[in-house]
Formats: C-alpha cells, structure tokens, sequence
C-alpha cells in the first residue's frame, strides 16, 4: 500500500512541475522572444511613451475631440477590464431597448452634424463590453464631431481614419474595423491634444 502510495505522489508531483512549471515557463518565453508586444498585453503608449491602455481592451472617451468606442456593460460604470461581460439581457429585453434608446439621444445631441442614421454599433455593447474596435462606418459617422472639436478639417480626420482602418484576418476572416484607442492617439500625434471646453471651428 505504501509503495503504491509513494508512487502516486511521485507521479503527482512530476505533474505538477511539469505542466504547473516547466509548460507555462516555456510557453511564455517563446511568446516573449516571437510575440512580445502581444505576450506582454499588447500596451500602447503615447507621445511621451506612457501606458495608456491596450489595443485589446475598450476604454471610455468622454471628451468631444476623440472617436467614442461602443457603449460597455462591464462593470458599474463600464469598460471595466476586472468585469468582462454583457448585460445578459436578451433582444427583447425592455431594459435594452431604454439603454439602446439613451444612448442613441446623447449620440445626436452631441453629433448634431453627423450624416445619416446612427450605425447600430454605436448604440449596443458587445459581448466582453470591451470591444476595442468599432466599423468603420460608426468612425466616419463620428468625424464632424472630432473634426470639429478640433478645429480642422473633416477631409484630414476622415483620411486620418481611412488609414488606421484593419482589414479582415489573412484577408478573409472579420470585418473592416478601426481600434479606438489607436485612432485617438493617431489624432493626437497629427493634429495634438485637444482643448477642453475650447470653442470649436474649423479651418
């Protein structure tokens, strides 16, 4: 019995080093030597190479001067990284539609300018909530705002957006989609930061 005993411990503990060890070890140094952007959390930094977030997770953008990404269920308050999830509401839920609805009246108050209906994106959260990516469509419908705000021409900013648009994976798998975060930095390095408050004109 004690024989039988020892060695299902031994083979336990030969287990456990190797697939709670020496796999996870190995497999995170291959990442770091042929992915390290992505094994390290895909971080963007800024102009002064700062942190500002990842290229995988949403986060909230509440000033005028800066594309808005889709709205967030995750957490109270949303875009909550430690919360990762969905309403759980289903389509007919009346608390969708009201959610659906409000956001929809603060999208046209603050883009009274924009062109044609609001992309539905715009006003429905994805799965995680921290969907970083929007269509292209929901960033063009946006520009007049940015453009705005920013006091420069909505012909820069849509080119700007043109270029930061990804294609679909290998060329066949997803949609067209433009990173949020990625897009606002690109907006801050072209045209810099804009003014809070500031009285918006364009040029």
């Amino acid at each position: 019995m004690s024989r039988h005993l020892i060695v299902a411990i031994r083979a336990t503990l030969i287990t456990l080093v190797v697939t709670g060890v020496l796999y996870p070890l190995l497999v995170t140094g291959i990442a770091q030597v042929l992915f390290p952007s992505q094994a390290k959390g895909s971080l963007v930094t800024d102009e002064r190479g700062q942190v500002v977030g990842s290229e995988l997770l949403a986060q909230g953008f509440a000033q005028r001067g800066y594309f808005q990404p889709r709205p967030s269920a995750a957490g109270e308050k949303g875009y909550d990284g430690t919360a990762s999830g969905a309403s759980n509401f289903g389509p007919t839920s009346k608390k969708v539609a009201e959610r659906a609805a409000a956001e929809a009246d603060r999208l046209r108050r603050e883009n009274p300018s924009a062109p044609g209906p609001i992309p539905a994106a715009l006003v429905t959260a994805s799965g995680s909530g921290l969907d970083p990516h929007i269509s292209p469509d929901a960033a063009f419908w946006q520009i007049p705002r940015v453009a705005a705000a920013r006091s420069v021409a909505a012909s820069r900013v849509r080119s700007l957006v043109e270029e930061e648009i990804e294609g679909r994976g290998l060329g066949i798998f997803g949609e067209p989609r433009v990173n949020v975060l990625v897009l606002n930095l690109a907006l801050d390095r072209q045209f810099g930061r804009p003014v809070p408050g500031a009285e918006a004109r364009s040029k």
